[in-house]
């Protein structure tokens, strides 16, 4: 009488006993499977060697992915470093938002950046940067926790750029005094790339550029 075998017994059975192959180790040559790539035979020597290989070759392209996030983790660090710098260079008050304002659209490529600024001291009320805005933008960004970014939907701060340019996407970036509810005015980045600024991008960078601005531009406060 022939018994059948379960497959999920064999399996079991080699599971529970690892030294099966090295017992019957000419097992190993004539035990055939069919590979993935080509649809070839293979040995299971032959297959264990291909898996293993396809492993690497997972693990290589992710070590790549990582490495290239690194660089350009780090390219952005100095960059941060560089627009820092020329802030604290900035050989007077007046010179400042200029030197915020250039250092983003030189440094971090970013077309077109535009400050206002609503709470300003006697002496800057003159300035360009203290050019009136409407209530309307100052309740929008009061309301706002973080960066927006996302389309352009015809917002009043996408007019506050000189050279009027077509902006399809953009960021704003409310400024306060630490986690002061108030906000005292708001820096604006656009593009005419309607990819560049996303509802769904990560904003961690532009947090700190919004956190680091706000802290440079409290000298022009009353």
């Amino acid at each position: 009488m022939t018994c059948k075998l379960d497959a999920g017994a064999i399996a079991e059975y080699l599971e529970q006993t690892p030294q099966f192959f090295e017992d019957h180790a000419e097992l190993l040559g004539k035990i055939k499977l069919s590979s993935a790539l080509g649809g070839r035979t293979l040995s299971l020597q032959e297959r264990q060697m291909e898996i293993l290989r396809q492993k690497i070759k997972t693990m290589e392209m992710r070590l790549a992915e990582l490495t290239r996030l690194a660089q350009e983790n780090y390219a952005i660090s100095e960059k941060f470093q560089q627009w820092t710098r020329a802030l604290l260079l900035a050989r007077s008050d007046v010179d400042l938002p200029h030197a915020l304002v250039d250092g983003l659209k030189t440094l971090f490529s970013v077309p077109h950046a535009a400050l206002r600024l609503w709470q300003v001291a006697p002496e800057f009320s003159h300035t360009w940067f203290a050019a009136p805005v409407s209530k309307d933008v100052r309740l929008f960004a009061g309301s706002l926790h973080a960066p927006f970014c996302g389309w352009n939907n015809e917002y009043e701060a996408a007019t506050w750029f000189d050279d009027n340019p077509t902006i399809q996407s953009i960021a704003m970036l409310p400024l306060r005094v630490g986690a002061a509810p108030d906000v005292f005015g708001m820096l604006v980045l656009g593009s005419a790339d309607p990819q560049r600024f996303t509802a769904d991008m990560a904003t961690d960078f532009l947090v700190n550029i919004g956190t680091t601005s706000s802290a440079a531009l409290t000298c022009l406060l009353e």
